[in-house]
């Protein structure tokens, strides 16, 4: 059983992040945390100087919507929106906070993948805890 468990997150719509909830439940302990992480990708400044300011900050005005509304499904949890590049973010964060677990909902990769990586091939090859891929 685990005590302090992430589940990293997509907010877009059509992404169901149900199935990793409950993953997680499963494998915690009677005293476990749980953090839902969302990871902000960079936006290159010559994109970002075209997006209009009252864009982004609906943007993230969704995602903090989202976030609250996941933290809700899963009981004891807390919400968390960081910046960087997801793969590494992810990995930097669990280093930083003593995480013994990762749940996270991944795709069936593509051949594009096998030369580019995954998030979850990533997070796999470098986080120094368990972590349970859910596809």
């Amino acid at each position: 059983m685990y005590h302090n468990i992430l589940v990293p997150v997509i907010t877009d719509e059509g992404h169901d992040n149900e199935a990793s909830f409950r993953v997680a439940e499963k494998l915690a302990s009677k005293d476990a945390k749980f953090t839902i992480l969302h990871v902000l990708e960079p936006i290159p400044s010559f994109v970002l100087s075209e997006i209009p300011a009252d864009v982004l900050n609906r943007t993230r005005d969704e995602i903090q919507t989202s976030m609250a509304r996941m933290t809700q499904a899963l009981p004891d949890s807390e919400g968390k929106v960081i910046s960087g590049h997801a793969g590494r973010a992810i990995v930097d964060y669990v280093s930083e906070h003593e995480i013994d677990c990762i749940i996270l909902a991944s795709h069936r990769p593509g051949f594009g993948d096998y030369f580019l990586g995954s998030t979850a091939a990533r997070v796999v090859r470098h986080a120094h805890c368990s972590v349970h891929v859910i596809r």
